[in-house]
């Protein structure tokens, strides 16, 4: 697969992670998140890729009413950016090791029709579909999205016409994604989310990515990204082999060794880094077209008329 030369630009703003206390730049109250949107866009993301927290405790949270609030602040700036919110929460289970059946704080497990609310209410651009299950890092912590949670949330999407951005985080979550295409729950063009480094699922490693995008369904646009010092790197990695890339506050914090990152930064250096690759960054149309959304629609702002 040739290099690609126009670079979609996703910037992940804040994620699920235990990442507030670690990095005052981490956004947290949908202000912060929605100007962190703002500054990513101004750098070069054409994309956006939005979690929302408690305000209160930082927490991650699944409530549309603070996606809600994300989303309209963000339009208000009359910012061209693609809106791209997680579907992933409410798929965490924390299992007590010696009694398997008891469930553990930190359990968040609801089912794939629940995870969307938000989706629902909002119609985005695009919403994510974790492509199936893991052991979620260390310890007993597991993210579940069965076969049928997945079906069932597929068609939800298709039926809201709402782009799903597969999550790969495993051969296997690529092989099933496949399957779903071959159902008729996914339309042209598939876009694949190839998540790397993510204890327990595909390791941060070149040839595994490779084999990846091997795999992949004729047409497909793709992105991938790996975690914490190899975000950077993957930048590279993924234009290389045609994609396009993800950086941003939820998978890595720092700019450099004891810097740490705005997501804003983390978009800079990303566009520095394409360019410098003989590449050239995507606008929000450009974006669109290529992964086959809708055309934005102008804010009441724009046209004058508020």
């Amino acid at each position: 697969m040739p290099m690609n030369q126009d670079v979609i630009i996703t910037a992940a703003l804040t994620g699920a992670g235990d990442t507030v206390r670690k990095s005052p730049h981490v956004p947290v109250t949908p202000d912060q998140i929605a100007r962190s949107a703002v500054e990513a866009a101004d750098a070069g993301a054409a994309e956006v890729h939005i979690h929302v927290r408690d305000p209160e405790t930082g927490a991650p949270s699944r409530d549309p009413r603070l996606y809600r609030e994300v989303v309209e602040r963000i339009k208000e700036t009359g910012t061209d950016v693609v809106i791209n919110l997680t579907a992933g929460m409410g798929g965490d289970l924390v299992i007590d090791p010696d009694e398997p059946l008891r469930q553990l704080p930190g359990t968040d497990l609801v089912g794939g029709l629940e995870r969307l609310p938000h989706v629902e209410d909002l119609l985005p651009d695009i919403c994510t579909l974790d492509c199936g299950s893991l052991n979620f890092g260390d310890g007993s912590n597991l993210y579940v999205s069965t076969p049928d949670m997945l079906r069932a949330g597929a068609r939800r999407i298709q039926e809201l016409g709402v782009r799903p951005e597969l999550e790969i985080f495993d051969t296997g979550h690529l092989w099933f994604a496949k399957q779903l295409l071959a159902e008729g729950l996914l339309d042209d063009p598939t876009v694949f989310q190839l998540c790397m480094g993510i204890p327990w699922g595909a390791p941060a490693d070149p040839g595994v990515l490779q084999s990846m995008v091997n795999m992949l369904p004729e047409g497909a646009q793709w992105a991938s990204f790996a975690l914490g010092r190899m975000q950077m790197p993957w930048v590279a990695q993924s234009v290389v082999l045609g994609g396009h890339v993800r950086v941003g506050l939820e998978d890595n914090l720092y700019l450099g060794k004891g810097v740490k990152a705005t997501n804003a930064q983390l978009v800079e250096r990303s566009v520095t880094i394409v360019e410098a690759m003989g590449a050239r960054v995507a606008t929000p149309d450009e974006a669109r077209q290529k992964l086959g959304l809708k055309p934005r629609t102008p804010s009441v702002t724009q046209e004058g008329t508020a």
